[in-house]
């Protein structure tokens, strides 16, 4: 969102004005206030953890970890009341990226119709009396209830945004996003569930805040997730950064391959899990360049025999890189076989038919296209129509037909809209001739 389009900032304006007027029956609220105001702070410490001294970096990080306190404002309290809990902490929450000030009255925003929705749905059911009457069994369904309505609003509203300010398809923005967040906050919904009770019990506010242990517990475990998963992409991206100063066509290239993998992986219907690793593949499937001489990836003229056999080894070398990385899994194997053919003469190993692991499949598909495609200094850029005629031409033979179909259908329906360009890759530079030795057909598979 640094470059903020008019339509996200529309989209921005919408969901605060929404918000705005859920919340707006508060006001008048009086009886609710002092409650509101206690989870408000609450929940705004919540957000000031990471800032503490004594915490330090081991507190869990990030807008929305301690959902349970507003889902025990959705629980407790009329749905206008509800909306405001999220606001103080949201607008004091650190924020990295720019523009901050938009990104705090989104998150407000979100989380305060998100807030009021749960309580609506919460309240329809009868949850607000078994709450009030110490029911517990009897909160349970329109607990649930009320959690799946949160993860909804918050789900379409993080779609919505991220086609907007992103110009992610429609179709794939909302992929995976309700999943992802179902599982932590149907968790998180339980402990602002016992919150809620407890609040409501004899016991009163400060048992109630007793849940805050067990729930920041779960929050911290959730954070070392985030930790090892933001150190899996920083890993990628040196990788990535360390072949671009060596040959500088690569990242271009690995970045739309990752792309193009992941448009054939989805249409295949694979999990969201293989997705990623399936984008690591097709971002690393050249690591191995960095074992190459720099004198042959940059020549510009043919390449000897030698030569290509030495840039030939370039799948092997990047599968001794990567051997000890044990979160790419399958995307190991796509390094080392993106090279092999259906018919048997691809390299390192001659590998036919179903020998080839099916990761291997979708890459060289997704690295031939991306060759056909770019622009280099013996060869112009194809259209996609051609390349993909010449991807069905060779099917069969050098490419496994179901990856090329499914290629197909996903550029029929999205298009193709590459993230990096092969013309700015390297600055503006051409790209040398040596980075396609190994070409079986002609501009269709770079080495």
């Amino acid at each position: 969102m640094r470059s903020v389009p008019p339509v996200a900032r529309a989209c921005v304006l919408l969901t605060v004005a929404g918000a705005v007027v859920c919340a707006a029956p508060a006001v008048t609220a009086v009886a609710s206030w002092p409650a509101v105001a206690l989870l408000a702070a609450v929940y705004a410490g919540c957000e000031q953890v990471g800032r503490c001294r004594l915490v330090g970096r081991r507190a869990p990080k990030g807008m929305g970890t301690f959902f349970p306190v507003l889902l025990a404002g959705a629980f407790l309290l009329p749905a206008p009341a509800a909306a405001l809990i999220a606001v103080p902490g949201a607008f004091l929450a650190r924020v990295e990226q720019r523009p901050a000030g938009l990104r705090r009255w989104w998150r407000a925003a979100q989380l305060a119709l998100a807030g009021w929705s749960a309580a609506r749905a919460f309240g329809a059911l009868g949850g607000t009396a078994a709450v009030s009457g110490a029911r517990l069994p009897d909160a349970f369904a329109p607990a649930a209830a009320a959690v799946l309505v949160f993860c909804a609003v918050l789900t379409v509203l993080d779609g919505a945004i991220l086609a907007a300010a992103e110009r992610v398809p429609l179709r794939s923005a909302w992929r995976g996003l309700f999943p992802r967040l179902l599982a932590p906050v149907a968790v998180h919904g339980l402990a602002g569930l016992l919150m809620a009770v407890l609040w409501a019990s004899p016991y009163g506010p400060v048992a109630s805040l007793l849940v805050l242990l067990p729930m920041y517990i779960s929050c911290w475990v959730f954070a070392q997730y985030q930790r090892e998963r933001a150190a899996h992409q920083a890993t990628i991206r040196a990788l990535v950064q360390a072949v671009d100063i060596k040959d500088g066509y690569t990242r271009g290239h690995s970045e739309r391959v990752g792309q193009a993998s992941m448009m054939i992986a989805r249409e295949l219907g694979m999990a969201d899990e293989r997705v990623e690793v399936l984008r690591f593949a097709g971002i690393l499937h050249d690591v191995g360049k960095l074992g190459v001489p720099t004198r042959l990836l940059r020549k510009d003229g043919p390449l000897t025999p030698e030569e290509r056999d030495i840039i030939q080894l370039h799948p092997e070398y990047g599968h001794e890189m990567v051997r000890g990385i044990g979160f790419l899994g399958e995307a190991r194997a796509a390094i080392l076989h993106h090279h092999e053919r259906l018919d048997g003469s691809g390299y390192p190993y001659g590998l036919t038919g179903t020998q080839i692991p099916e990761f291997a499949r979708v890459v060289a598909v997704a690295d031939a296209f991306d060759a056909m495609t770019s622009t280099r200094t013996y060869s112009r850029a194809r259209p996609v129509e051609v390349a993909l005629a010449e991807l069905e031409r060779c099917a069969g033979s050098q490419f496994d037909p179901a990856m090329v179909r499914a290629f197909v259908r996903a550029l029929e329906r999205d298009g193709w809209h590459p993230v990096v360009t092969a013309d700015t890759a390297a600055g503006g530079a051409t790209v040398p001739a040596a980075v396609s030795a190994g070409v079986a057909v002609p501009g269709a598979a770079p080495r």
